[in-house]
């Protein structure tokens, strides 16, 4: 068997970025969701269990809507940084040979100002990039507002 330089092929590159974006938020997200059940009350699961409500039907009817405020607000805060991807770690990551398939707004900025020194155009694809995040939080606050009533403000 022949070794894979994964960072050197531009097919792998896509499955690395995504599959270490999953382990480095699943623990931080973990964390908080079982913490947020932890306030659910016991009595909702024996009521259920008494019931005859199955596990998915528990996970379903009371699980999910007793942390729904959590998941509403980890959406929100995860969608105002939706366009400002980890663009260090895909600096790290990146090389010439996958420029095509890994070059993100953050690393076509930072190359246009820093490498280029074209300052003022990467500054304001910056700036426009800031304002998309803020329009996409204050979208997704207004949206959970009015679907669950749970807000940032």
């Amino acid at each position: 068997m022949e070794p894979i330089y994964f960072l050197g092929e531009v097919k792998w590159f896509r499955t690395i970025f995504i599959a270490s974006g999953i382990w480095q938020g699943v623990g931080f997200s973990a964390i908080i969701y079982i913490a947020a059940l932890t306030n659910v009350n016991p009595e909702l699961y024996e009521s259920a269990y008494l019931d005859g409500a199955t596990r998915i039907q528990k996970m379903l009817y009371i699980s999910l809507p007793s942390i729904k405020p959590t998941i509403m607000l980890l959406l929100i805060l995860r969608m105002g940084s939706l366009l400002s991807s980890s663009t260090e770690k895909i600096y790290l990551m990146y090389n010439p040979i996958t420029y095509e398939v890994a070059d993100v707004l953050g690393t076509y900025i930072f190359r246009r100002g820093i490498e280029m020194s074209d300052y003022s155009y990467s500054a304001a694809v910056g700036l426009l990039n800031s304002l998309a995040n803020f329009v996409l939080l204050v979208l997704a606050n207004t949206l959970s507002s009015k679907l669950t009533e749970e807000s940032l403000w």
